[in-house]
């Protein structure tokens, strides 16, 4: 499998990412084990976790487990080495979390040292912010976004505070990179030059929702990522099971995410639809299965470091991994954009 420089890192990582966040709660800690063998036997070597993982629902008594679910594997497999690494810090308002404490410098040792804890290795290659303290106006909030609330000497005392933080941790071997994630062009370039300017760690990677439903990415952002080496790892580039078509009609699969998030995290939409159709449509003309082409368009894309995928069976992972050896036309990427034009963020 092809594979990208994380940031300036000189680490490499996979096209495609496994993602982890249902292993604790819709998968059970040996389906977990199962997609890691099956995805790293594939070629992948990057997997993505959080502090704050399993998902759908985040609850209390769940919180940490998938991360001891990658742990466990790590123990019996003594293959820590095959992995690179990604976890995340949760930010303000996760209760569950340092009681909804936010990002500091005394809230990343903990954070830090429970990751490793939970995932029973000494390092953490690609350690992330998960929503900025200030907020962000990811997952839906762009709509009313209105950052004139915002101080700017806070936002930019806590930046190099966090940074400094991070230092140590590097300097202690915790940590080898870090990253951002639901982050803007603005705050990015604000971390770069702290980091930059004080010798400080510096980003290597943005952490952010990207589809052929999402789109926000493609400008400021694009820029930023391209001229300063920050490689976007795209989340939810099926936008939460749309993109397959297995929602199209009403339906609604048992165990599907639908069942458990009816609204899909607010991407449930007239919209939403029929902008799939169009998309299942492209892949109908061109005999390609419509979750691969969603998979290869994002890794065609110029600021790709890597498509963070999930799974809740071995099927469908195999079908995910297929997708690295899907090669998308000009006619399809063509059409890819006629679309867009014709369905721009219909959530």
């Amino acid at each position: 499998m092809k594979k990208n420089q994380l940031g300036r890192t000189g680490i490499d990582v996979s096209a495609l990412c496994l993602g982890s966040m249902t292993w604790g709660s819709q998968n059970t800690t040996d389906e977990g084990h199962a997609q890691i063998d099956r995805a790293l036997e594939r070629g992948i070597n990057f997997i993505d976790t959080a502090e704050m993982y399993p998902v759908n629902p985040v609850a209390k008594e769940t919180i940490g487990r998938t991360e001891e679910v990658i742990g466990d594997w790590f123990a019996k497999s003594g293959r820590r080495d095959a992995v690179v690494l990604a976890s995340k810090h949760s930010g303000e308002g996760m209760a569950h979390a340092r009681d909804g404490a936010p990002i500091s410098s005394k809230t990343i040792p903990e954070a830090v040292e429970g990751s490793l804890r939970r995932l029973k290795t000494d390092y953490i290659d690609l350690y992330q912010f998960h929503w900025p303290n200030r907020g962000s106006y990811m997952f839906r909030k762009n709509w009313t976004y209105d950052p004139s609330g915002q101080d700017k000497a806070e936002t930019l005392a806590h930046m190099e505070d966090a940074l400094e933080a991070l230092q140590k941790q590097v300097d202690k071997g915790n940590i080898r990179a870090f990253g951002l994630s639901n982050e803007s062009a603005w705050g990015t370039a604000q971390w770069l030059r702290l980091s930059e300017e004080k010798g400080l760690p510096r980003v290597a990677s943005i952490q952010n929702e990207y589809s052929l439903l999402c789109r926000l990415y493609d400008t400021d952002l694009a820029e930023l990522s391209v001229n300063e080496d920050v490689g976007l790892l795209a989340f939810t580039p099926l936008a939460a099971g749309l993109l397959t078509g297995k929602y199209q009609g009403g339906a609604m699969p048992d165990g599907s995410r639908m069942t458990l998030n009816e609204s899909l995290g607010g991407r449930k939409t007239e919209r939403a639809f029929e902008a799939v159709e169009a998309y299942l449509g492209i892949a109908a003309k061109h005999g390609l299965d419509p979750a691969q082409m969603a998979l290869a368009w994002c890794m065609t894309r110029p600021f790709m470091g890597s498509v963070i995928f999930g799974a809740t069976s071995v099927a469908q992972l195999d079908m995910a991994l297929d997708a690295a050896d899907v090669t998308l036309s000009n006619e399809v990427l063509q059409e890819i954009d006629a679309a867009h034009r014709a369905h721009p963020m219909p959530f």
